[in-house]
Formats: structure tokens, sequence, C-alpha cells
């Protein structure tokens, strides 16, 4: 089960989503997205809470109020954590989550430490629990599998229409500058220093061979 949130702070509204447990938190590391930004409490055991962000935006691109809503839920779903002032939450974007053999489930380190940010909460903020609380629906067999795959289809099938686009704007290219060069070479053959007439001529037209 995969339980989903709305931050509606911003329009328009953002996804915000977690696993029930350790064994769904695994399978949103395996199967996330690049677009997927991840949020947990430093140190200590929480939840795994993702923001989906649109593509080609990155973690500058988040606003204050949406990362103090995925903070806040982060906290608020750390037995902990929920219990500490002052806590660290840290986030990255999920292509920086490193998974190797000898982890734990659920557990995941970093490729890059410095693509790691922090924001620290000070306490839980009920009020900002609350609404999102009112957005939250819980989803059942949740094909996280299926998802990636259709999403990476589709970023293929775009990336071969880019592609496509961009032959096809290069060969018009190509033949303008031909057509072109053909126009001036037309145009060079065409001045009068080039053109001559049968008066021009130092033959007398009636002699012939």
């Amino acid at each position: 089960m995969v339980i989903y949130f709305t931050t509606n702070v911003i329009s328009p509204p953002m996804t915000i989503f977690m696993g029930n447990d350790k064994y769904e938190n695994e399978d949103l590391i395996k199967w996330g997205w690049p677009e997927d930004v991840w949020f947990h409490v430093d140190k200590v055991s929480s939840a795994h809470v993702y923001l989906r962000l649109q593509k080609n935006q990155t973690l500058d691109d988040i606003p204050t109020s949406v990362l103090e809503d995925c903070a806040q839920l982060v906290k608020a779903n750390s037995i902990q954590g929920n219990k500490m002032n002052n806590v660290d939450v840290v986030y990255t974007m999920w292509n920086n989550l490193k998974k190797t053999a000898g982890m734990e489930v659920g557990q995941v380190g970093f490729h890059n430490q410095k693509e790691v940010r922090v924001i620290q909460v000070a306490k839980r903020i009920n009020e900002i629990i609350n609404r999102l609380n009112k957005t939250r629906s819980e989803v059942e067999h949740v094909d996280l599998r299926a998802q990636k795959e259709e999403r990476d289809r589709k970023e293929r099938e775009n990336e071969k229409k880019i592609a496509r686009e961009l032959k096809e704007k290069e060969k018009k290219e190509q033949k303008m500058k031909q057509e072109l060069a053909e126009q001036r070479s037309y145009s060079a053959l065409m001045k009068p220093e080039y053109m001559k007439s049968n008066k021009d001529s130092d033959n007398d037209s009636d002699e012939f061979m």
C-alpha cells in the first residue's frame, strides 16, 4: 500500500507519497522516478517520503512551503522524531540514493553527499499535518514497476520524437544552404563582365571553316 497526499499550498498542487512499511519503502527506492525527491529524518528511523517534481525541475525549484509540508510529514511519521524538537530532515533527488547488497530492507545511502540537503524542523505543526491528512488516500497493490516502465517508455518515445524533429530541421537547413549557394553561383555568372554577345566576338559571322 502506498499512501498519497496532496500539498495544495501552491498551484498546481504537488503529490507527496510514502510507503506503509519498510518493504514498501524498498519498492519505492527501487522503482523511483528521476523526478522524485526523497525525504527522511536524519539519523533516526522515519517514513520515506517522496515529492514528485515536474520534468527538468530540481531541488532549487521546490517552494519553501512545499519543503515545509514534506519535512513536517516526515517528522510526524517518525516514532522518535515526532517527539523531538529541532530535528534535521535530509532530502535529495531519487537518483542520488545508493542501495548496496549488504544494506537492510529500506536502508539507503548516497552516491554524492554533497547533493544531500538539510532542513531543520523546530517542532511539529499540527495545522500542516491536519491539512495534509485531509488529502490522504491509501492505494492497495500499486504496481510501481509498471508505472516506472510506462514513464520510461513515454520518455523514450519523446526522445525519439525530438531526435526526428531535430534531424528534419537539420535537413531543411542544409537544403536552404544548398539552394542559397546555388542562387549565389547563378548570380555571379550573370554579372556583366561574364556576359558576351555575338557583337563582342572577334570573328566575322560570315566566315566559316
